[in-house]
């Protein structure tokens, strides 16, 4: 038989674990400005309004700050000053907290509208990816907190078995009925692990699927267990298999990074006066942060980004699979792409 259409990063039929892990990568390669573009701005505009917010706090507490700093061993500070201060601490962590959730949903959302050019072999904007990306921000954001949601349950519970085993190795030495609650406590984490895992898994194309599909938080949930039934093996090998490759990545870009941030801290140091001035310390130490800060940025790129690669192409597969989505891809890839409609073959449903 001819081989299957392939005109773009992957050949339009049921994927092997090669044509997913191949496709994610060619589609990093073909559409990195795109990706790491998206990322970064993402990421780097967070870094912005957290500055921002943390300079604008420090200004407004600046004095109380000092007077704190200054004090001795031996005194208290005021509640007139820790109070402002823990306000201020506050509203910076919930700053940083809201940024990074949206940038990260950001690049959650403008990885399958890259991959939805990619698998269709179509050349697509930045402008673009933002317009679409952006749009789809808020559904993302509801599907990642609702996954969390789902996934906590079972990890406070296992939490819950965890205090149940120290309080009866606590109270072992007073109560008989000790055994019990250690019993009970590990039997309860044993079993809520494989639960937690058995729902990320079930839950984890519904990102995707509010971008692919333009579907709500909820839709794409119960879409991504529809999609994933009768192959959870199969998708949960795959996917922990990208995050892996993910960490690993992660991993050696942050090595160069860190050696060269001692070493110039290194140099640095070596630099000072017995007494040096704060603006000195300051530089020293700056240098030293951006350097690791912009190794941390390129390997949360690569981490937020390759995952989610294989993720929808995990999508892909199982709609190729189960709907018979490959002809309607080849007839799409044929279309030019002003006459697409939109969402485009994606988010219309097969048999």
């Amino acid at each position: 038989m001819p081989p299957p259409p392939r005109p773009g990063v992957i050949p339009l039929a049921p994927l092997k674990l090669g044509d997913v892990l191949g496709g994610a990568f060619s589609a990093m390669g073909r559409y990195w400005k795109q990706l790491f573009g998206m990322g970064a701005t993402a990421y780097g505009g967070a870094l912005v309004i957290v500055v921002a917010v943390a300079l604008i706090a420090y200004s407004a507490i600046s004095d109380r700050l000092h007077r704190v700093v200054e004090l001795s061993a031996d005194e208290d500070a005021a509640s007139s000053d820790v109070v402002p201060l823990v306000i201020a601490l506050g509203i910076v962590w919930l700053v940083a907290m809201l940024a990074f959730v949206v940038a990260t949903a950001l690049v959650y959302a403008t990885v399958p509208v890259v991959l939805q050019e990619a698998v269709l072999g179509r050349p697509t904007t930045f402008a673009a990816v933002w317009r679409r990306a952006w749009a789809r921000v808020p559904a993302v954001i509801g599907t990642v907190i609702l996954c969390f949601l789902v996934a906590a349950l079972p990890m406070l519970l296992m939490v819950s078995g965890f205090l149940a085993v120290m309080i009866g190795l606590i109270t072992a030495a007073r109560e008989t009925s000790a055994p019990l609650w250690i019993t009970f406590g590990l039997l309860g984490s044993i079993a809520t692990v494989p639960l937690a895992i058995w729902l990320w898994v079930k839950f984890c194309l519904a990102p995707s699927i509010a971008v692919f599909e333009n579907q709500s938080a909820v839709a794409a949930l119960r879409r991504s267990s529809q999609l994933v039934r009768g192959d959870w093996w199969r998708v949960f090998g795959i996917t922990l298999l990208g995050f892996g490759i993910a960490a690993v990545a992660n991993y050696l870009i942050q090595i160069p990074f860190t050696f060269l941030g001692m070493f110039s801290g290194i140099i640095g140091g070596t630099t000072l006066d017995a007494n040096p001035n704060p603006a000195s310390i300051a530089f020293v130490v700056g240098t030293y942060l951006v350097i690791i800060l912009l190794g941390q940025l390129i390997g949360q790129l690569l981490s937020a980004t390759f995952p989610q690669l294989v993720t929808g192409l995990v999508y892909i597969d199982r709609r190729i699979r189960t709907e018979n989505l490959g002809p309607v891809l080849a007839e799409a890839a044929a279309v030019p792409p002003q006459a697409q409609p939109q969402p485009g073959p994606y988010g219309s449903h097969g048999p």
